[in-house]
C-alpha cells in the first residue's frame, strides 16, 4: 500500500467522530483501478488521514487507524459502508453502518421496481430507515421475516443443473444483509455526534472526481499528487499555482 498522508499536526488530542470510506479511479475491468482511503472529521470538514492502494483491505484501513492514534486523535465512532474491512480495522470502536449504503444494498438485490410483494415491502422498509427509529424498524423487520418466511425459504429445481436452489435468492440475500448489519444501523441514537451516513464524504469525493475529470488522462502518480494536495487542504481543489507545481 502506498501511504501518503499529511505530516503530524501539533494539536491537543481531541475526540473525533469519523466518517471513513474509499473511492475508486481508473477502470476495474481493465485492472487499472486504484483507490484512496480517507478518514474525515465531518464536523470540521477536515480530511485527517488517507492512503492510496489498488483496492480496499483491512490492512489499509488499519493503517489509517494507526496514524490517527499516532497523531493523538481519540476515535469515538466510525461511520462507514458495509465493507467488513472498516469494521475489522476499527474493532472496539462504536460502528455506524451508513443507512444510505444499506438502502442501496437492498435496492441492488430487489431492483428499484420489485416484481414481488415481498420485494416491494422490503424495499419500502429499507427506504424508511432515514425517517424511523430502531425500535420501529426492528419490529417491522421481524414481522416481515415472520410473514414472508415460507416465501423466502422456497426452493426450485434448476432445469439445467438439476440442483435445488433458493427461488428468490437475491431477495433472500437482501434480508440476510439487513439481519447481519441491523445492530449497526442505529448507533447514532446513543450519541448525537455520530453521523448516520457517509454523505459528507461522498459529496467531497464527487467534487474531487469532477476536478480530476478536467485533467483526465494524467498518470496515476500525478493524480495522487493532486489528490494529496486536495485532501491536505480539505478543499475541493488546489489553487492554480499549486496545481502548476504538481503537474
Amino acid at each position: 500500500m502506498f501511504q501518503y498522508s499529511p505530516p503530524p499536526k501539533k494539536h491537543h488530542p481531541r475526540p473525533v467522530y469519523l466518517v471513513v470510506d474509499a473511492t475508486y479511479f481508473g477502470e476495474r475491468t481493465e485492472n487499472s483501478s486504484w483507490c484512496v482511503l480517507v478518514a474525515r472529521d465531518p464536523k470540521k470538514q477536515e480530511d485527517l488521514v488517507w492512503g492510496f492502494a489498488d483496492t480496499e483491505t483491512v490492512l489499509g484501513y488499519r493503517k489509517l487507524r494507526e496514524e490517527l492514534e499516532y497523531y493523538g486523535y481519540s476515535i469515538k465512532s466510525v461511520t462507514g459502508d458495509g465493507f467488513s474491512g472498516i469494521f475489522t480495522a476499527f474493532s472496539g470502536i462504536p460502528y455506524q453502518m451508513c443507512q444510505v449504503h444499506m438502502e442501496r444494498l437492498v435496492e441492488h438485490r430487489t431492483t428499484k421496481n420489485p416484481q414481488t410483494e415481498a420485494g416491494q415491502v422490503l424495499l419500502a422498509l429499507a427506504k424508511s430507515l432515514h425517517t424511523t427509529n430502531s425500535h420501529l424498524f426492528y419490529t417491522r423487520f421481524t414481522k416481515f421475516v415472520e410473514y414472508y418466511r415460507d416465501f423466502l425459504n422456497e426452493k426450485s429445481l434448476h432445469p439445467i443443473t438439476g440442483e435445488w436452489d433458493w427461488t428468490h435468492r437475491p431477495l433472500r440475500q437482501a434480508v440476510l444483509s439487513i439481519d447481519r448489519l441491523k445492530k449497526y444501523l442505529f448507533i447514532f441514537e446513543h450519541n448525537k455526534n455520530i453521523l448516520k451516513n457517509t454523505n459528507s464524504l461522498e459529496g467531497h469525493f464527487s467534487h474531487v472526481k469532477r476536478f480530476l475529470g478536467i485533467h483526465r488522462g494524467v498518470p496515476r502518480k500525478h493524480a495522487q499528487n493532486i489528490l494529496h494536495t486536495i485532501l491536505l487542504a480539505s478543499s475541493v481543489s488546489p489553487d492554480e499555482e499549486k496545481l502548476d507545481q504538481i503537474l
